[in-house]
């Protein structure tokens, strides 16, 4: 089995290892800046932005803006800026290639700032004039060291760690960048999707399903809502779990449930889970295999943003819709 991505570490895992390291960035560090996008038309500054650790104050409309979250970068770029520091992802997954992205990338190669812990050398030698954070894992006094590099917006104590909707992340982050309005409008784009999908396949509505990342933990771990990753499926008309919680052998029936997700998982890795595959939810055909966590699939969920998600709605969708037809004989494609 191969090992999880940062994407796949459970989140409550990912708080407890999150840092900060003031020496040693990766060698993409040396790359130079790309340039950020034009200014927009705003004229909202300076803006005070509340979060959990105190405010963000931004006098005037960022220029050079750094990423420090494990998906911010997405919702800069969808709001027109390419950043000239991001945060490198762990694990098996390039990020440079994520397929939903490159349209607004342009080709940037952008330099990182560190991994599982972020380089403070390496963000201040950027001269950012934002700092953006909202999906981090900051704590106090790493909110307090970067926003003595510059002005840093974290999330807010509204949600759990790493659980804000991707609609207050969009919103958050047009407000800090001067982009209100286009924040607005890309949140209704991408509802709208929802919208088109939820009433394509009204078999969604209200169906219990379990999202479960392997090789994690016992061997399963079971998402909640406390994960951005369930977002996606509850933006369907899917209800998960309250909490994401361990699946030990012996309770495996928590993934027995209408319909279930694997992420980590090709065909044949599944077939060899012996008590994965005896599950009922599994050879009643009603299970969709997302891939393994190299895969396009696996990474769009982790960033669960703007741009991935519409992705995802084109990619997982129909196999979805084909779990959910109550034929066990209808085909569920894996994915990648």
């Amino acid at each position: 089995m191969s090992r999880p991505s940062r994407l796949a570490v459970p989140l409550a895992v990912l708080a407890l290892t999150a840092g900060l390291s003031a020496c040693g960035g990766s060698s993409d560090d040396e790359a130079a800046a790309p340039s950020a996008a034009a200014p927009s038309s705003s004229t909202a500054f300076p803006v005070s932005i509340e979060n959990k650790f105190g405010t963000t104050e931004i006098p005037a409309e960022p220029q050079r803006v750094v990423t420090v979250g494990f998906n911010d970068e997405d919702f800069v770029l969808a709001l027109g800026v390419v950043p000239v520091g991001v945060r490198d992802l762990i694990g098996e997954y390039d990020a440079p290639a994520r397929p939903w992205a490159q349209e607004q990338l342009g080709g940037a190669e952008i330099p990182t700032v560190g991994g599982l812990e972020l380089d403070l050398e390496a963000i201040a030698a950027l001269d950012p004039d934002l700092i953006v954070g909202v999906y981090s894992y900051i704590d106090q006094p790493v909110y307090d060291q970067l926003s003595q590099i510059a002005p840093t917006l974290a999330q807010t104590d509204e949600y759990a760690d790493g659980a804000t909707p991707w609609q207050e992340q969009t919103l958050l982050t047009g407000e800090a960048l001067g982009r209100e309005d286009q924040a607005q409008q890309l949140v209704d784009d991408v509802e709208a999707r929802f919208d088109e999908a939820v009433g394509a396949n009204p078999d969604f509505a209200g169906k219990q399903l379990s999202v479960d990342l392997t090789g994690v933990g016992s061997g399963h771990y079971l998402l909640g809502s406390d994960d951005l990753r369930t977002q996606f499926f509850t933006g369907l008309g899917f209800t998960v779990p309250e909490a994401s919680t361990d699946v030990s052998q012996e309770r495996m029936d928590l993934l027995d449930t209408d319909l279930l997700a694997v992420n980590g998982y090709d065909q044949a890795e599944a077939d060899a889970d012996t008590l994965l595959s005896a599950l009922d939810v599994v050879t009643t055909g009603r299970t969709v295999l997302l891939g393994g966590y190299e895969g396009d699939v696996s990474a769009a969920l982790g960033f669960g943003s703007p741009l991935s998600l519409p992705y995802l709605i084109e990619e997982v969708v129909p196999a979805l819709a084909a779990a959910a037809d109550g034929d066990p004989a209808t085909t569920v494609t894996p994915l990648s």
